[in-house]
């Protein structure tokens, strides 16, 4: 009751417009994919909608529990590796044996969450390899911001002029935060060179419907332990390396548990897996969302708006073909450069700079191996490396990051919920 008090005085201009930009990210590339899966599997109209209020509905409320719970920005959506999983699966088996098979991976995270089996591996796994496959995943998004300027410099240039703009005074970037300036200026643009398009908008309330599984163990076989990995050891292991680097304690069981919780729920609803949503928590959890204590008001706004685009899911299945591609990925590249130089740094300012390049490396190669994406692989390697080139990183005690709880402190919130 004291956060939802505090809750209108915590709020800035900051973390409306991160949360914004978490917001967008979220409902315009990852929606595709998930509607080319759709189409994959020759999915009717209703299970489209239901699958798109499962994936941004019940993660929306999953957002809000966990911000005003640890007071932290933590944002969840839906793995995309798995929509494109799901996409070649459901090509040669039925919708209601891939629901029987979310179900299990379901069952199965919340199970690793109960356990506390994540939480100590991640106690384990050295933090600049972390943070170098966090890197990994977050280097793509630096990159399109410039390909978009180059793709269409009046649209997409002038965004980036005006966040440098207003970057280059702290005094005025600190009233006015420019990302929000860099917003303000595309709103405007799209409007007067009329790039935002209308045409063949649904309008409606999404109606979800509740399916029943088919238990079959080949697609269980197919679908569940990629998606279990997707979850626990790439989307989940992101979120939780880039709360650490800015001085947080995740609570790793609770947000392990709600994963597979959400990932249940959706299952019924004809929706793949919950996860905490990696490059979204990234964008939260960026000091343009304001101080610390307060940032978790970026996840709160992600949360609301994406509960409404799940409630109007009709809606949003026409909403990524009305704002170009392009203006989206430099919007979150803009809102990505600090978040990008923080993990940088963190990856290779201290310790373990060789274990964290192969992770690093690895994340950026794209490989797959059994549909296990390379972000999973970067940590395997990199962690690999550490024992094998820099053991004795391993004697020295991590150095101590301002602001960081004390140990116990750490524990004891990474073990609540």
């Amino acid at each position: 009751m004291q956060t939802l008090r505090e809750f209108p005085k915590q709020i800035s201009l900051g973390s409306l417009s991160n949360g914004l930009v978490a917001w967008l990210f979220g409902v315009t590339g990852p929606l595709l994919i998930v509607l080319q899966a759709a189409t994959e599997g020759k999915l009717s109209a209703g299970e489209v909608t239901s699958w798109i209020f499962g994936i941004y509905a019940i993660p929306g409320l999953m957002t809000l529990l966990q911000a005003f719970l640890f007071r932290q920005p933590i944002g969840y959506a839906f793995s995309i590796p798995g929509a494109v999983l799901i996409g070649s699966t459901l090509v040669h088996h039925s919708f209601s044996e891939v629901i029987g098979a979310y179900i299990v991976a379901g069952v199965i995270i919340f199970l690793l969450g109960i356990s506390g089996v994540v939480a100590k591996v991640m106690r384990v796994l050295p933090m600049p390899v972390m943070m170098g496959m966090v890197s990994g995943v977050l280097l793509p998004f630096g990159i399109q911001l410039f390909q978009a300027v180059i793709h269409n410099p009046l649209l997409n240039g002038l965004p980036l002029l005006a966040y440098l703009f207003l970057s280059f005074n702290p005094k005025v970037a600190k009233k006015f935060p420019p990302i929000l300036g860099a917003i303000v200026v595309t709103a405007a643009i799209l409007v007067l060179t009329h790039s935002v398009h209308a045409k063949g908008v649904s309008f409606g309330i999404a109606t979800p419907h509740v399916y029943l599984p088919v238990w079959n163990l080949s697609t269980m076989g197919q679908l569940v332990l990629p998606l279990v990995l997707t979850v626990v050891a790439i989307q989940n292991a992101q979120g939780i390396a880039v709360l650490e680097s800015e001085a947080y304690a995740p609570p790793i069981n609770s947000m392990t548990r709600w994963s597979g919780i959400g990932s249940v729920v959706n299952a019924f609803l004809g929706a793949h897996t919950s996860c905490v949503a990696g490059p979204m928590t990234a964008l939260l959890a960026g000091e343009e969302s304001g101080p610390k204590s307060s940032r978790y008001t970026a996840a709160v706004t992600l949360g609301v708006l994406s509960i409404l685009f799940g409630v109007f899911a009709p809606i949003a299945a026409s909403i990524p073909t009305m704002i170009p591609t392009s203006t989206i990925e430099m919007l979150g590249g803009i809102a990505m450069i600090s978040v990008l130089t923080d993990s940088l740094h963190a990856s290779f300012a201290s310790k373990f700079k060789k274990s964290a390049l192969f992770s690093f490396l690895i994340t950026v190669s794209g490989i797959t191996i059994v549909h296990i994406g390379a972000p999973f692989w970067g940590l395997v390697g990199g962690t690999c490396a550490s024992f094998l080139l820099e053991k004795d990183d391993y004697k020295c005690p991590p150095l101590p990051r301002d602001g960081t709880p004390a140990q116990g402190e750490a524990e004891s919130r990474a073990t609540a919920g």
